[in-house]
């Protein structure tokens, strides 16, 4: 997997992967345009939408409506770091479920990736590079 970030200017970012783009911005009260989501608010689409695939493939797997199939992520944010901390993530199904499936479709979440990855945080190594040979300049 691979995404491409670049700046765009002020607080906008272009993220790239596959073909495909997203900006992402700040809000007006943070220096931003408010022209996309904030990467916190990517991270909690991320969740979200991972665990509405695994919740709706579970149901298409089972011949159960899945057209509709809702998730809402929230969280809050925590100090000492500065992160995103409780999430709380809530599955609306367009259909009345039993036990067994309802069981199901909570074991089909809890296997996307994307929890999985939080549930268990991954080894992260930074690298940083020159693209060219341009003076640093210093802002006063």
């Amino acid at each position: 997997m691979e995404v491409i970030v670049e700046h765009l200017g002020a607080v906008q970012f272009e993220i790239k992967a596959r073909g495909h783009i997203i900006v992402t911005d700040q809000p007006r009260e943070n220096g931003g345009f408010d022209e996309g989501m904030t990467p916190p608010e990517l991270l909690l689409a991320s969740l979200g939408s991972c665990a509405a695939f695994y919740a709706a493939q579970y149901l298409r797997k089972h011949n159960l409506a899945s057209e509709g199939t809702r998730v809402r992520v929230t969280a809050e944010k925590a100090k000492n770091p500065a992160r995103v901390d409780r999430f709380h993530i809530a599955v609306e199904m367009p259909a009345l479920l039993d036990d067994r499936h309802r069981e199901g479709v909570q074991d089909a979440v809890h296997r996307c990736l994307i929890h999985n990855t939080l549930q268990h945080p991954p080894h992260i190594e930074f690298e940083f590079n020159t693209l060219e040979m341009v003076p640093a300049t210093t802002r006063t």
